[in-house]
C-alpha cells in the first residue's frame, strides 16, 4: 500500500502561510503594495508621460519593468505567501531603472529621461526593500529561539 500525503496540508507550511498572509494583511504591507503598483504603472506609462521621443530603447524597456513591477506588486498583494521568494526582484529592477537611462540610451538621454527613471527607479528600490522587510520580519517573529539547555545532566 502507498500512503500519499499532501505537503499542502503540513502543519508548519499552514502555519508559514498564515504568518505570511497575517504580514500581508498589515495596514503599511498594504500601503507598500499599492504604491508598488503605482510606481509599477508609472513606469510602464512614463514614456508617454514624459515624452521619450526618439528614445525607442528606454521606452520598451520601462514598459517591461513597470509591468513587471505591478505584476509583482499584485503578487505580493494577492498571495504574499507565496510570492515572497520574488521580493528580491523589485529592488533588483529599481536599482537597473536607475542606471538603465545611461545603459541603454548611452549619452543621448534627455533630462526628463535621467530624472523620471531615477526617482521612480529610487521610489521602486525604496518600496521592494520594504516588501523584502515585511516578510523577514514575519519569519523572525515566530521563529522559535533557543532557550538554553532543556537536559538535566
Amino acid at each position: 500500500m502507498s500512503h500519499s500525503t499532501d505537503i499542502g496540508q503540513h502543519p508548519d507550511i499552514m502555519q508559514m502561510r498564515a504568518r505570511y498572509e497575517a504580514a500581508a494583511a498589515n495596514p503599511t504591507a498594504q500601503l507598500t503594495d499599492g504604491l508598488t503598483l503605482v510606481a509599477g504603472i508609472y513606469l510602464a506609462i512614463s514614456p508617454w508621460i514624459c515624452g521619450f521621443q526618439g528614445l525607442s530603447g528606454i521606452t520598451v524597456n520601462n514598459l517591461i519593468t513597470g509591468i513587471l513591477v505591478a505584476l509583482l506588486a499584485l503578487g505580493y498583494s494577492s498571495a504574499y505567501g507565496r510570492t515572497y521568494g520574488l521580493a528580491w526582484v523589485a529592488p533588483v529592477i529599481g536599482v537597473w531603472t536607475i542606471i538603465a537611462p545611461w545603459v541603454i540610451s548611452g549619452p543621448n538621454n534627455i533630462t526628463r529621461v535621467i530624472v523620471s527613471n531615477v526617482v521612480v527607479g529610487a521610489i521602486i528600490l525604496l518600496l521592494g526593500l520594504a516588501n523584502m522587510s515585511t516578510g523577514m520580519t514575519a519569519a523572525k517573529r515566530h521563529t522559535p529561539r533557543f532557550v538554553g539547555n532543556t537536559h538535566a545532566r
